[in-house]
């Protein structure tokens, strides 16, 4: 048995996991799908204060309140600095972290490094409201859609979730921590549809961190995979248990 351990994106919760998470359980792995401070079931915790060192805190106290080791840390968009994070503060717990069309940064860079388009959506923020709130991308013609997501009644349960995200959370950096961290192995899945114009994926280094040859898998779907993908999503994931 594995455990893996599901982080969701910005603006989204642990809800987002729903059709994955028992398609994992029903191999026999256990799933943990949490949602971050200010997110999905958790937004009435929602404040300027809440940054990504809240969210890294989230996961690695996680791993360690429940004794977890040997998971695999699986990170969605915005989630991937979140595990990296996590994976310097509690390295020993992981076993292998998963970038799910995720941001993958190096130690000290923030979202706007890794992804620039990033802070257009920053500079709105600030500019308006309480300063400090960031409103979730609009919905884009198909494609794109919400998140990827254009099936009508996929988009109304993915509203429902939603919430916004504080500036904090973009702002802050990564930090690596413990160097044990880059020993950790590295896989890398990317959704290749209906990509939106402004989005610059990073190529992946054909040598990771640890020494070993890149995995990049690629899905032919838009974004939020677990929500229009969930059986291939959980197909490849179940190929690292």
């Amino acid at each position: 048995m594995s455990t893996y351990v599901l982080i969701h994106g910005a603006w989204h919760g642990g809800r987002c996991w729903d059709r994955v998470v028992p398609l994992l359980a029903e191999a026999g792995h256990r799933v943990l799908a949490p949602s971050l401070t200010g997110c999905g079931d958790r937004a009435r915790l929602l404040g300027p204060h809440v940054g990504l060192d809240t969210h890294v805190a989230d996961v690695a106290g996680l791993l360690a309140d429940e004794d977890l080791t040997d998971v695999i840390l699986v990170g969605h968009s915005y989630a991937g600095l979140v595990i990296t994070g996590a994976a310097g503060r509690v390295p020993g717990r992981v076993g292998r972290l998963v970038y799910l069309d995720a941001m993958v940064p190096e130690d000290g860079e923030r979202a706007v490094d890794v992804q620039p388009m990033t802070q257009a959506l920053l500079d709105a923020a600030a500019a308006s409201g309480e300063g400090w709130r960031v409103p979730p991308m609009p919905e884009l013609p198909p494609p794109a859609g919400l998140f990827g997501v254009t099936d009508p009644a996929d988009q109304a349960w993915l509203r429902g979730m939603l919430s916004d995200m504080p500036l904090r959370c973009f702002q802050q950096p990564v930090r690596l921590g413990d160097p044990a961290a880059r020993m950790i192995p590295r896989t890398h899945i990317h959704c290749t549809a209906g990509v939106p114009e402004g989005i610059v994926r990073l190529p992946v280094p054909e040598v990771q961190p640890d020494g070993s040859p890149a995995q990049v898998w690629e899905l032919p779907t838009g974004h939020d995979c677990m929500i229009t993908m969930p059986d291939e999503l959980a197909g490849l994931l179940l190929k690292l248990g």
